[in-house]
């Protein structure tokens, strides 16, 4: 038995502009590979039950994992969870409502596709140039702006957003697929025997955020994820999740809110000491390797980040 949980977590399946890769069908390809590694090495377990047991004192699984996806992303409900279904795999997503029902902008899908279809060969932004001359370079500027805009609040970046649209002045493109789940779709999720989480009403930063906002950003999204879907919603994913993508105050927050758990994308493994509102996770992808995978998860599992999930 183990007193150990590796938490994973997944957004998009199929390339788009926020999280490009190569194509969608070596995505999908290299997505089924991970259900089999997943299936042959590894013990797939609820992610709240497993949080439950580590709280309680109770022992999992050897090689416990707990599978997450972030965002709501539409193959989601059409790609993986199916398949994870199949192999009997049970896995959390975190949905944002404002997402499912399309009256929150997805900024970094926004901002993604503006500068894959740039025809302006540079833009210069605050005090800094980037070329934007080639796919590369375009990806780098993007990666680059994309950081810097996490580090303002929802308000300002939206403005920001439309501001570097202008600058790249993308090119006309074919109408793009709709990227994200709606309600219904979503509603696919559970009937799977999935579990359902939050992250948040609009996906903005926490810590740019108010504490008014931070609060409601947290309670409007419980509350309308248990309204729609009749069941309790008590697991949390951070929006970025990294340690300064929320604060002392979104943790207080997210306790009154009545969370009993909240994930990060903070790299260790969690354990019998991890605090319940920061729970790491290992962040991958679909076209994540085998091995690398595996390699990934090996080296958080003998990490153990002394003080990771706990603050002074």
């Amino acid at each position: 038995m183990s007193s150990r949980l590796l938490v994973l977590g997944w957004h998009n399946i199929d390339p788009t502009g926020g999280f490009p890769g190569t194509t969608p069908e070596r995505a999908r390809r290299v997505f089924s590979q991970q259900v089999w590694l997943l299936t042959r090495f590894t013990n797939v377990v609820p992610l709240r039950s497993a949080l439950t047991d580590l709280a309680e004192g109770r022992p999992l699984p050897p090689r416990a994992v707990a599978l997450t996806f972030d965002d709501g992303y539409l193959d989601n409900a059409t790609f993986a969870a199916p398949m994870l279904n199949a192999a009997g795999l049970p896995a959390t997503f975190f949905l944002v409502p404002g997402f499912l029902s399309g009256s929150a902008p997805v900024w970094w899908e926004e901002l993604g596709r503006a500068f894959a279809d740039a025809t302006a060969a540079e833009v210069r932004w605050g005090d800094r140039r980037h070329d934007t001359s080639s796919p590369d370079a375009r990806r780098s500027a993007f990666y680059q702006l994309g950081l810097e805009l996490k580090e303002i609040d929802s308000s300002d970046r939206a403005a920001a957003v439309a501001e570097l649209r202008s600058r790249l002045a993308p090119a006309p493109a074919p109408a793009q697929s709709r990227l994200f789940m709606d309600w219904d779709e979503a509603g696919r999720l559970t009937e799977l025997g999935h579990d359902i989480g939050s992250h948040t009403c609009s996906h903005p930063i926490m810590s740019q955020e108010t504490s008014a906002t931070q609060a409601r950003e947290l309670i409007e999204s419980r509350r309308d994820l248990e309204a729609h879907f009749q069941r309790s919603v008590d697991v949390l994913a951070f929006p970025n999740g990294r340690v300064v993508d929320y604060s002392a105050e979104t943790l207080r927050l997210t306790r009154e809110a009545g969370y009993a758990f909240a994930v990060t994308t903070r790299t260790a493994i969690a354990g019998p000491d991890t605090a319940p509102a920061e729970v790491p996770r290992v962040l991958v992808d679909a076209e994540t390797d085998l091995r690398e995978l595996v390699r990934k998860g090996l080296r958080v599992a003998k990490r153990a980040l002394p003080g990771v999930g706990r603050r002074d």
